[in-house]
């Protein structure tokens, strides 16, 4: 989708419309106005409406917004009408337990091959995929028309494995190593800071103290 300088802020809310809206949709509910989102999502009307005006719309004055089209919709915006093929780099607890995470199929992010540079752990399997070394990591993303790695490993080989992968042509990075990359622009970054998700809860708790 051409880039239209829309806030990452919308941007971050559009998961959250679509989760609602499946929501919604898998009740059986056909129609929904902006104050009944807004009741549901506790975001105001007038902030749903300005969101979805930056793509076009989509509501009708006095019906309000089709479930099902916006939902449709959305997850195109979101890139979800086509498979995503994923590799994950590191088969720790995190790593596994991002592999064993069903869900991420059903929005058709599917995990092709799984690499580690520990021996040991090389050969195993996680889920029926089978652990691979490093070294078999660019012919693989470019066999496999790969476009998404995450990295699951620690902070201290990240930004090494990082170029790495944008040199195998990899698109884009999901990563959960407690480190900023600095890669290409070209290159689109999504930063998964466990602990700082932690600490801002902990802030929350301790305001209301």
């Amino acid at each position: 989708m051409e880039d239209k300088g829309i806030s990452q802020a919308v941007i971050s809310r559009l998961p959250r419309y679509f989760r609602y809206l499946g929501e919604l949709k898998d009740e059986g509910i056909e129609r929904v106005s902006s104050q009944e989102l807004s009741d549901i999502m506790r975001v105001t009307a007038s902030q749903i409406r300005q969101d979805l005006n930056n793509f076009g719309g989509f509501g009708q004055q006095g019906y309000g917004y089709n479930v099902g089209y916006l939902y449709d919709e959305i997850g195109k915006i979101l890139g979800l009408h086509k498979e995503h093929n994923l590799i994950i780099v590191g088969a720790g607890h995190l790593g596994q337990a991002l592999v064993n995470y069903t869900n991420f199929e059903r929005r058709g992010f599917i995990f092709r091959g799984i690499f580690d540079a520990d021996e040991q752990i090389q050969g195993t399997r996680i889920r029926g995929i089978t652990v691979r070394p490093m070294r078999e990591l660019e012919r693989f993303v470019k066999e496999n028309d790969i476009d998404i790695a995450v990295l699951a490993i620690p902070k201290s080989g990240a930004a090494e494995v990082a170029e790495q992968l944008v040199a195998c042509g990899i698109r884009g990075l999901w990563n959960f190593a407690h480190v900023d990359l600095h890669v290409p622009d070209d290159i689109q970054v999504e930063n998964v800071h466990l602990s700082d998700s932690l600490m801002k809860l902990s802030y929350n708790l301790a305001s209301r103290d």
